[in-house]
């Protein structure tokens, strides 16, 4: 979780990625910070995100998107 935490740290250094669970529906994340996110997840965590997993509900926070990394790590 704590290389999810930098990573998203990197790009948003003024949200505290801890507690926020509105990262998409509030607009923190945008398209480019999507592109950029799931390029450092699949080369940190070597998994790649299905399109149809890019949705609101896997990554409106840290938490969330941390179990769908988790996720497709299992499938592997």
């Amino acid at each position: 979780m704590e290389e999810l935490l930098e990573i998203l740290r990197t790009m948003h250094p003024d949200v505290d990625f801890e507690i926020c669970d509105t990262l998409m529906d509030d607009n923190i994340l945008d398209s480019y910070d999507m592109v950029e996110l799931v390029s450092e997840i699949r080369d940190t965590f070597d998994v790649k995100i299905p399109m149809e997993e890019i949705i609101p509900e896997n990554f409106n926070s840290a938490e969330a998107i941390y179990d769908l990394i988790e996720s497709l790590e299992n499938e592997a």
